[in-house]
């Protein structure tokens, strides 16, 4: 899932569960801001994994490094503790005004800036931070909350290394789910919008004015990418949203329910939408196996993945010893008789004939990592003036748009005397 996303979701729990209070708020740095800041952060640090991009030109990293040793349970309470220790010595202030101010002159000089920030920190009060075992506890519930929320979809996350390096993956949720983000932010936002009374209206036609063409832009992006949103679920999105900001003016009941209370809801929303995906998985992977044993098929690996915009539609995949068999599904269409599913379109990727270039790009150590990750992988061949091309592509990675080279494709060029001429992912 994206890290926006995970952050949103760490925030929403600290509130509705650890009774933070809202990040920004304009009094000083609190035991309850301390708590919703440590729960955003540590459900946001799993995904640091992707800095060590920075430092090496390994492209495979995305798949043997990225949702591994941060993402991991066993690790969890070791990186739970480092993190409440940072947080407890980071809200001292006699360590405000040694080591950080001066590790601040030297970087910035003794320029304005520098002042400025060094003269804040001299003011700076210590913050009434929770015990180095509460601290512990909250961040182990921010890292969880990220290994869960990745759990949930298509990716895999190998939350057993280093001891295993497998990758569980729950297939419930599409990795962007504007629909489940929305969830984790909105009652957050109202929560912010009736906290005061003076303020409410205005507040509440803000929001309004915000975040009503969000739809129609996230139409905008799934119709650019091959993930097109239908009017009538724009406009139902826009009614929504308008509804939630304004209903609650009328009469103030709004301010009626309480900080704690908008963050509670939104927290049960959530489990009560991640429910409704446990059972539309359900009802899609049966209707994948009914399709394979109609089929006679050889099933070597069998799945039913969630497909942008809904949890309504699914990528039903069937792995056998020639190839991948897809069929798409949308749960809204009546249940199919067993002879009506075996004649819905479908598609087909065969394998390439084995020949001795696919047998040398599979002993490739390169290769063999993409193997590993892959799921419903499937075998390219072709050639290029007198280059053989080998292409293995994770069919579970939607192709949403033709013009584009399907995701987590790995390319192998050989040269007629049978030496690799390069190798990579295929760039989009």
């Amino acid at each position: 899932m994206d890290t926006i996303t995970h952050g949103i979701a760490g925030a929403l729990i600290g509130k509705a569960v650890f009774r933070g209070e809202d990040m920004f708020a304009s009094h000083p740095m609190s035991r309850g801001r301390i708590i919703t800041w440590s729960l955003m952060l540590g459900a946001i640090f799993p995904d640091s994994d992707v800095l060590r991009d920075i430092f090496s030109s390994d492209r495979l990293l995305i798949i043997t490094w990225h949702r591994s040793i941060t993402h991991s349970l066993l690790a969890l309470p070791l990186w739970a503790l480092l993190l409440a220790g940072i947080t407890r010595w980071f809200a001292k202030g006699d360590n405000w005004r040694g080591p950080i101010s001066v590790a601040i002159s030297r970087v910035l000089g003794r320029g304005i800036l520098s002042g400025v920030i060094r003269r804040w920190m001299a003011t700076k009060e210590e913050w009434q931070t929770p015990t180095l075992v509460e601290l512990t506890g909250i961040y182990a519930m921010g890292l969880l909350s990220h290994i869960l929320l990745d759990l949930v979809t298509s990716f895999g996350t190998m939350i057993w290394s280093p001891l295993q390096w497998s990758r569980p993956a729950w297939d419930l949720v599409f990795i962007v789910d504007f629909t489940l983000t929305a969830i984790f932010l909105v009652p957050q936002l109202l929560a912010r919008v009736y906290s005061r009374p003076e303020k409410m209206k205005s507040r509440a036609i803000g929001m309004c004015l915000v975040f009503l063409p969000a739809p129609w832009l996230i139409a905008r992006i799934g119709q650019r990418v091959g993930a097109p949103i239908s009017n009538k679920a724009v406009w139902s999105a826009m009614v929504i949203l308008a509804a939630l900001f304004l209903l609650p003016v009328l009469r103030g009941w709004g301010l009626k329910i309480g900080h704690a209370n908008w963050n509670r809801a939104g927290f049960v929303v959530a489990l009560f939408y991640v429910a409704c995906t446990v059972y539309a998985h359900h009802a899609a992977y049966a209707r994948i196996q009914k399709f394979a044993e109609l089929g006679h098929l050889q099933v070597e690996s069998i799945g039913a993945l969630p497909l942008p915009p809904s949890l309504w539609h699914w990528d039903g995949l069937v792995r056998t010893d020639r190839g991948v068999y897809e069929l798409r599904m949308d749960l809204s269409d009546k249940a199919a008789s067993d002879s009506e599913l075996l004649t819905r379109e479908h598609h087909y990727y065969p394998d390439a004939h084995a020949n001795s270039y696919i047998d040398a790009a599979r002993r490739l150590p390169e290769v063999q990592k993409v193997l590993w990750f892959a799921r419903f992988p499937v075998t390219y061949f072709h050639k290029e003036s007198g280059v053989a091309v080998v292409e293995i592509s994770d069919i579970r990675f939607v192709q949403t748009r033709r013009d584009r080279p399907a995701p987590f494709t790995y390319r192998v060029r050989f040269g007629p005397d049978g030496n690799v001429l390069s190798q990579g992912w295929v760039a989009r």
